[in-house]
């Protein structure tokens, strides 16, 4: 327990008085990244709610940098964490720089006045979100993804030791959101801070965090590393997917294959195929492809796409059973669409199958 920062023993949070989910055992060092995931409504926010004191406990303790959360002022919590929520603001007739100013008050007497340092604190945390543009505007004629990181800047003015964010990149374009947490890593990894958030964008989540917290039904459902929770078959079981599939190859969501018998034979390798395989996919054309080495990078995206892969071994040159197999599958389509334009010694057997293709008289598109 000495080594965490963030440490919750047995907690159990809900509304009420009613347990939503129990036992949560978290555990944060500094200069890590902790993110819950988990569908809509399994009560993420909840969760981040009861460590920051927004919520009281049902059950459990929470712990910040060893000691007891419940026996904190909440001036003393206010110095070590910092929080982002979602939640909408009463900010009647104040500017952005108001905002960010309220992250010093910790630091202030007891009439909240700022000294020359603290405006400076203010300026550079605005700066540092790219937000300094915004000081005069009245906070609540700004865009969702500007207030997003004006209370951003609030945290990181409050100077805490840990940074705690509800779903902070909800209202942000690709841009923001790369930057917001590209932010977050640095300050993580240059002030040893720690950072517990929640996040619907999976493929951030597997990219930032150094511990993820999946959150489903009424627990949590498994705690570990993005390497051992990033897992097609684990991430399709969370979410409950009916549709399409999660690529841990990629770390991106895959939509669900045409479905039908294949009508065009894809000849790929080395990453060449997968912008055919996409494009077939959104035109609903069902596909082969093949021959492909297990360790080829489009083998990664066409085992999704694909109605039907050839495959062989990693490392081996293709064979002929392999080759046998792609052209029974190649007999059965009405196209062939060859990413290839050199065949190595590994995949000479596809040269063969396009030489295949051509005595059958199939249509052939070179990309």
């Amino acid at each position: 327990m000495n080594d965490y920062f963030v440490y919750t023993d047995k907690m159990t949070v809900g509304y009420d008085g009613k347990p939503l989910i129990r036992d949560i055992e978290i555990r944060l060092k500094r200069g890590q990244i902790l993110t819950l995931i988990g569908p809509n409504g399994a009560g993420k926010s909840t969760i981040l709610k009861s460590i920051t004191k927004q919520l009281s406990l049902i059950g459990g303790a929470v712990y910040l940098d060893r000691e007891l959360m419940h026996h904190m002022s909440g001036k003393e919590v206010a110095k070590k964490l910092a929080v982002v929520m979602t939640g909408r603001m009463h900010t009647e007739l104040m500017t952005c720089e108001d905002i960010v100013s309220t992250g010093r008050y910790p630091y202030t007497g007891r009439l909240g006045i700022l000294s020359d340092t603290d405006r400076q604190k203010v300026y550079s945390a605005m700066e540092l979100v790219h937000a300094l543009e915004l000081k005069d505007k009245d906070f609540t004629a700004i865009s969702d993804g500007q207030r997003q990181r004006v209370l951003l800047a609030r945290a990181i003015c409050q100077e805490p030791e840990v940074i705690v964010l509800d779903e902070p990149t909800s209202f942000l374009d690709i841009r923001h959101k790369l930057e917001l947490l590209g932010i977050l890593k640095n300050m993580v990894l240059e002030k040893n801070l720690a950072v517990i958030m929640s996040l619907h964008e999976l493929d951030l989540a597997q990219k930032i965090s150094d511990i993820v917290v999946c959150v489903h039904g009424d627990t949590i459902e498994r705690f570990g590393t993005p390497e051992e929770i990033f897992t097609n078959e684990y991430i399709h079981t969370l979410y409950g997917m009916t549709s399409g599939s999660y690529n841990a190859d990629f770390g991106c969501l895959e939509m669900a294959r045409p479905q039908g018998e294949p009508q065009i034979f894809v000849i790929g390798g080395n990453g060449r195929g997968i912008p055919v395989y996409r494009k077939l996919q959104r035109q609903g054309i069902p596909f082969a492809a093949g021959v492909l080495h297990e360790n080829d990078v489009d083998y990664a995206v066409a085992k999704f796409l694909a109605c039907r892969v050839i495959t062989e071994q990693s490392f081996e040159p293709i064979g002929e059973d392999a080759l046998q197999e792609a052209k029974k599958v190649l007999a059965q389509c009405q196209k062939v669409v060859c990413c290839v334009k050199t065949f190595a010694a590994m995949n000479k057997k596809n040269e063969e199958l396009l030489e295949e293709a051509q005595k059958r008289g199939l249509e052939v598109f070179f990309t």
